[in-house]
């Protein structure tokens, strides 16, 4: 059998749409479904002093857990899991993923997350290759999945996670050192990644993004979200306005193709509200990465910064959580995208570039 045949048989598509958008997509499903609900427990039992998700549930080789820590401490296999799902994996190769999601973002570091997105991307793939070629596929298809998804992980998701979290720190240096050129850049770039096919939170997440450049990325997500939501308000009424506001702006892709030009309004206010976001209200995401990219999906942008501002309360680096600082979150996530959103398309309707219907989602 010739090796494209081959490779067919077994729905191995090397491609870009499978690992960079079908594979990427999942895993931030699988680190939304871990990492950020625990992290959102524990922010609920924090705040709301809810003993039962405070205090410890287990302890596990001398480290003590409590509910959300247990969810966030199986983000690796969730995430492997997700990819391995995405990627169409059987069953054997699909279980075996979790042992290998555990190595590889473990031994990735703060960086796992890209790490457990490329050796879980190339064990699947071996495992769906070699999977029902053997008359003991039970045990030859998880021994050469997790076989190939160990050594990796000792080989390469120390390297992986390293870059990585340089590339991150790298943005995040570069926003502390010039907050309004690069709030605009990573506003600008991140909201096009939430709107794009692909995975603006797995990305946040992949570099590790917080900080002021996180604030910066859930403002240009929020540029989005909530400007294709007003500005398609005429076209599309409550139901487009709660399923891209608080869904995902990606509902409009269609349109955009049809017509580019409408992508502009909600991109020009992401380059307004990034610098603002940096330069006059500093607002930064401490909370989980992920949340970085998410915007106002299911509000998780802003239970991120509310997060980050609840540990820096508890470790001491926030004195209190100020008017200001709900001012600032409310402004850039909400009423500046708004505002700025349908103060453009109006001059974009004017210019002709955009017309009534351009933005209708298909029923």
């Amino acid at each position: 059998m010739k090796f494209k045949e081959f490779l067919k048989k077994k729905d191995i598509e090397i491609s870009l749409k499978r690992y960079g958008i079908d594979a990427l997509g999942a895993m931030a499903q699988g680190l939304f479904c871990s990492l950020l609900i625990g992290t959102i427990i524990d922010t609920i039992g924090t705040s709301f002093h809810i003993s039962f998700l405070t205090n410890t549930v287990a302890t596990v080789a001398g480290t003590d857990y409590t509910v959300g820590g247990l969810a966030k401490a199986m983000s690796g296999p969730a995430m492997a899991v997700a990819i391995a799902s995405a990627l169409k994996c059987p069953p054997l190769v699909l279980f075996s993923m979790i042992t290998v999601g555990f190595a590889s973002n473990a031994l990735g570091g703060a960086g796992g997350p890209l790490a457990v997105l490329i050796i879980a991307i190339i064990a699947s793939e071996f495992g769906k290759a070699i999977s029902k070629e053997t008359r003991i596929d039970i045990l030859v298809t998880p021994l050469v999945t997790i076989g190939i998804g160990i050594l990796l992980s000792a080989l390469i998701a120390k390297p992986i996670g390293d870059a990585a979290l340089w590339v991150g720190n790298l943005i995040m240096w570069a926003t502390d050192l010039q907050p309004f050129l690069m709030g605009i850049l990573v506003s600008v770039i991140v909201g096009i990644a939430l709107t794009l096919p692909i995975s603006s939170a797995a990305i946040c997440a992949a570099l590790q993004l917080t900080g002021l450049a996180g604030g910066a990325a859930v403002a240009g997500c929020c540029a989005q979200m909530i400007g294709f939501a007003v500005i398609s308000f005429k076209e599309n009424k409550w139901g487009g306005l709660v399923s891209q506001g608080i869904g995902t702006s990606m509902l409009q892709m269609g349109n955009i193709v049809k017509n580019p030009r409408i992508w502009i309004a909600p991109i020009l206010a992401s380059a307004v509200t990034g610098p603002i976001a940096t330069c006059l209200f500093k607002l930064k995401m401490d909370g989980s990465p992920i949340a970085s990219g998410m915007g106002t999906c299911g509000l998780v942008g802003q239970i991120g910064v509310y997060t980050g501002w609840v540990n820096d309360v508890a470790n001491g680096s926030k004195a209190a959580i100020t008017a200001f600082d709900w001012i600032g979150l409310i402004m850039i996530s909400f009423i500046l995208p708004a505002f700025l959103s349908l103060l453009f398309n109006a001059g974009l309707k004017k210019l002709g570039w955009v017309k009534d219907g351009d933005m209708k989602l298909g029923a």
